[in-house]
């Protein structure tokens, strides 16, 4: 049995961004891509032996492995992106802490992560063989004493969490199989490293910081890429909710 997600073309000329958001459906400007899931089990209810699926196992929810596991992990990922964002454009000093070029930044990059975030929950709903017990649930983040009224804060966490998230992305492409899911792993990591680079002029404008040595090797010129082992630690400084990734390498 086959479950697919179909993302259609948005008409580009929706220049707002509510209305972009409301009448893309899964929201994600990405013409072709399919998500596909396959179950040769006719109750959709595949068995927890299978690694690859995610899930709950001895109580706990795992990410699983393959590229249901790599999907969720991302899943995981933006649903933490998409939830600073979302407190940074509703501090209520934002207008007064950041200036014209700083807000129109910061609620763009909100507005990317929503739709990367609840185009993974749609796909993955609809490519699971049993979604509800195999979608990672909503997570809770704790920011601990972060000010989000502080410009400084908000743009070090915002550096923080864009350049794990790119070089997440990049640790996660070998680990792909389908090449539909590597395209759509490209198309993401791309907008992700666009994000970086913002926020670092953001931080250190009119200098190379947009591309600095510390994530692009100075003999590749390729960005940093680390496996899920070395990003989930950094993003579980923030996430409350318990799981685990004993499959991911």
């Amino acid at each position: 049995m086959k479950n697919e997600v179909k993302i259609h073309e948005v008409d580009p000329s929706l220049n707002n961004r509510r209305s972009f958001l409301k009448l893309s459906g899964l929201t994600l400007v990405s013409a072709g891509l399919v998500i596909a899931g396959c179950s040769n089990n006719d109750d959709n209810d595949a068995p927890m032996e299978d690694t690859t699926l995610p899930g709950i196992r001895n109580g706990v929810f795992d990410l699983g492995a393959g590229d249901f596991g790599v999907l969720t992990y991302a899943y995981a990922l933006e649903q933490l992106e998409a939830d600073f964002y979302t407190k940074v454009v509703n501090a209520s000093n934002f207008n007064a802490t950041f200036n014209d070029i700083e807000r129109q930044v910061l609620t763009d990059l909100y507005y990317h992560e929503v739709i990367h975030r609840d185009f993974f929950k749609a796909a993955l709903s609809g490519a699971l063989p049993n979604p509800s017990t195999q979608l990672l649930p909503t997570l809770a983040f704790n920011y601990g004493s972060m000010n989000f009224n502080s410009r400084n804060e908000v743009l070090a966490t915002a550096k923080a969490l864009e350049d794990t998230g790119v070089a997440a992305y990049n640790g996660a492409g070998k680990l792909i199989k389908s090449p539909d899911y590597l395209l759509l792993a490209g198309k993401i990591v791309s907008v992700e490293a666009r994000h970086a680079s913002a926020i670092r002029s953001l931080i250190n404008p009119n200098s190379s910081d947009f591309a600095g040595d510390d994530i692009i090797s100075t003999s590749t010129g390729l960005d940093v890429a680390k496996d899920p082992s070395k990003i989930l630690p950094i993003a579980g400084g923030f996430i409350t909710t318990k799981f685990t990734a004993k499959y991911l390498p």
